[in-house]
């Protein structure tokens, strides 16, 4: 068994949901968040999550939010200044493409998730993630 060290997003995810015995399909349902989503956060793709996320996920996994958090990772900001991120999200937002990682210059692989706020208003949140390194926007 991994410990609390080794352990993974990816792998808490994924072993807390076969325990309450769910498929990604029915972890979706239950946490009215998307298949997609989680299928990004098992795979490894994903490993910082949003609040909302976090808070919908744990209600699924029959968790703590605290649970979840303290194996994410947060590595868009280590050695990037928040100034390129702030330009990078912008860029994103407005359809621009070749985008290359500020880290190690590889292709961005880029996106813009469509969320909803608690009155219902469309919010767009541009998200990326290197092709090589560890760098991503969430």
């Amino acid at each position: 068994m991994y410990n609390a060290i080794m352990k993974t997003l990816a792998r808490f995810v994924q072993e807390k949901r076969e325990q309450v015995g769910l498929s990604v399909t029915g972890l979706a349902r239950k946490s009215n968040i998307s298949a997609e989503i989680i299928e990004e956060i098992e795979s490894g793709k994903e490993l910082f999550l949003p609040v909302t996320v976090r808070q919908n996920l744990a209600k699924g996994l029959k968790c703590l939010p605290e649970e979840i958090k303290k194996y994410e990772k947060d590595f868009s900001t280590d050695f990037v200044p928040l100034s390129v991120i702030d330009s990078l999200k912008d860029l994103i937002l407005n359809g621009a493409g070749g985008l290359k990682c500020p880290k190690c210059g590889a292709d961005l692989i880029t996106k813009v998730e469509k969320m909803y706020d608690l009155e219902d208003n469309l919010v767009l949140h541009p998200k990326a993630h290197c092709s090589k390194c560890v760098f991503q926007i969430h």
